[in-house]
């Protein structure tokens, strides 16, 4: 048995994509995962797996969760040395822009080529940053007047690299705490 964090994408964000953690947690089984565990209910969940692949469970969590919820639920899985290293590049992008008031990351399904990577932090490399760091984007925002006011959000990301799902920094820290 492997031990995974899935994030789940755009769940419970108004009446029409209600996914209540019961739920999450009963479609995850169904998905064959075991020692289930929630936290918040933005849709952060951790499983033991018999499966040997971060595609394999995402695409057994991802039928499960379309079963369960009545629509598509996009979900980046990640082993646990994966999520201690998506840490690791979070503090290193923090202590190389300590300018940073807000920190997101963006969780891609895959990894992008190199050269899209590398043209996404040039266009994204003044007052608000991005750094590509395997399937993560890091976005470095200066301001505390919000994420949302931003030109550099998820939506940015996905239009750059397909699917992604969006956490601030610390849950990301918080989740790495308590499960890896």
């Amino acid at each position: 048995m492997a031990t995974y964090v899935a994030f789940l994408r755009a769940i419970n964000l108004g009446a029409t994509r209600k996914f209540p953690k019961a739920a999450i947690v009963a479609a995850t089984e169904a998905a064959g995962g075991t020692d289930v565990a929630t936290w918040i209910n933005t849709g952060n969940v951790r499983l033991e797996s018999r499966r040997r692949s971060t595609d394999t469970v995402a695409t057994a969590l991802q039928q499960a969760y379309r079963a369960a919820a009545g629509f598509e639920v996009p979900t980046v899985v990640l082993t646990l040395p994966q999520l201690r290293e998506l840490v690791a590049d979070a503090d290193r992008c923090a202590a190389e822009h300590p300018e940073t008031a807000v920190h997101y990351v963006s969780l891609l399904t895959a990894a992008p080529a190199a050269d899209a990577a590398a043209a996404f932090e040039e266009r994204w490399s003044g007052p608000e940053r991005a750094r590509v760091c395997g399937r993560a984007v890091h976005l470095l925002l200066p301001h505390r007047d919000g994420y949302h006011n931003s030109p550099l959000t998820n939506a940015t990301v996905e239009r750059a690299f397909g699917v992604a799902t969006s956490r601030n920094v610390r849950v990301i820290r918080t989740v790495a705490e308590r499960w890896a």
